[in-house]
């Protein structure tokens, strides 16, 4: 997936995660490719948006792309560097730029200490800033997300979910990244915290210059905040464009599905609207289906999509699709 944008901060090429299913006595089993050969691109200043069902390999493409898991194979350059295997300290500084906010606010803080020490023990790994200083950091990050200085000698069970989260990316803001994973930050919150929370991000986004993966389930949400969108369906894109383009004019079998089935809030267009039904069930990680993966379940499926891995083509300006018959599909 070749573009020619001067402002790309984070590429992969080829980019592979397989996790080994080991029997009781301890012996390869079987293999689960979680991402399968992953083309993506990242530009500096925008929020990618990424969907598919749940096992699809969302967070693991987010989570390999930060080097919290090492690739199977493939490349990951960020700012021009190529990050795909170092390790210590060369490590210890891409991840200072990138960071994560998790899923479930409540089992991603410790319990056991407060919020200061929660945030600021990042700020004392890196060293170089007296205990006065990091005091007025946390403080600096706690109001801007929306909390009280004072908040940062309570603990976790003080909060509520939404507060909880916020401490979340009051601690991956503080090192000062560039980049952040924000996986599925919004699904174990309340519906009425979801859009105070999402808003705070795309404010700290324009305030801080920040780029973000944005894993979601919530296809409206997703958007709402994305520059543009990937679909993934196990281990792989089937479809990347700008978010309007891809809600407005989806191209593959799997994201027209996917989109058909987002809830109408009015019964009448509800009742109106064409829900593409698929076939059969997501296939097991463990046991793919060759050639495309997605054939197993396509209304559209031809002879030769079992044996043929489709790439990501352009098909319009911007707009990638991994089906040689999509154009014709869709028209």
């Amino acid at each position: 997936m070749e573009q020619n944008h001067r402002d790309v901060l984070l590429k992969a090429s080829g980019l592979c995660k397989y996790f080994q299913q080991k029997d009781f006595m301890g012996r390869n089993k079987s293999e689960i490719k979680a991402v399968d050969g992953i083309d993506l691109e990242i530009r500096k200043g925008e929020t990618f948006g990424l969907v598919g069902e749940s096992g699809c390999g969302k967070s693991t493409l987010g989570r390999t792309l930060i080097r919290m898991y090492e690739p199977t194979k493939g490349s990951i350059v960020f700012k021009g560097q190529d990050i795909s295997f170092i390790k210590g300290q060369n490590l210890n500084s891409i991840h200072r730029q990138m960071q994560i906010i998790f899923q479930d606010p409540y089992s991603a803080l410790d319990p056991h200490h407060n919020v200061r020490e929660i945030i600021g023990e990042s700020l004392s790994a890196i060293g170089g800033r007296s205990k006065s200083e990091i005091d007025g950091r946390i403080e600096a990050m706690l109001k801007k997300v929306g909390m009280k200085p004072e908040d940062m000698y309570k603990y976790a069970h003080e909060f509520s979910g939404g507060q909880r989260q916020r401490i979340g990316i009051a601690r991956a803001l503080c090192v000062e990244p560039e980049f952040l994973l924000c996986d599925e930050p919004i699904s174990a919150l309340d519906v009425s915290i979801q859009a105070q929370v999402v808003n705070m991000l795309e404010d700290l986004q324009k305030e801080l210059g920040l780029t973000y993966l944005f894993v979601a389930h919530d296809l409206s949400m997703v958007r709402h905040i994305s520059t543009r969108i990937g679909v993934m369906y196990l281990g792989r894109l089937v479809e990347v464009a700008d978010s309007e383009e891809l809600y407005e004019n989806p191209l593959h079998p799997y994201t027209r599905a996917l989109l058909s089935a987002i809830p109408v809030a009015d019964p009448k267009l509800a009742a109106q609207s064409n829900r593409v039904m698929l076939k059969g069930e997501l296939p097991s990680p463990m046991d793919v289906p060759s050639g495309c993966h997605f054939h197993t379940r396509c209304l559209y499926k031809r002879e030769d999509c079992s044996k043929n891995i489709p790439k990501l083509t352009e098909i319009t300006p911007g707009h990638f699709v991994a089906c040689p018959y999509a154009q014709e599909i869709s028209s």
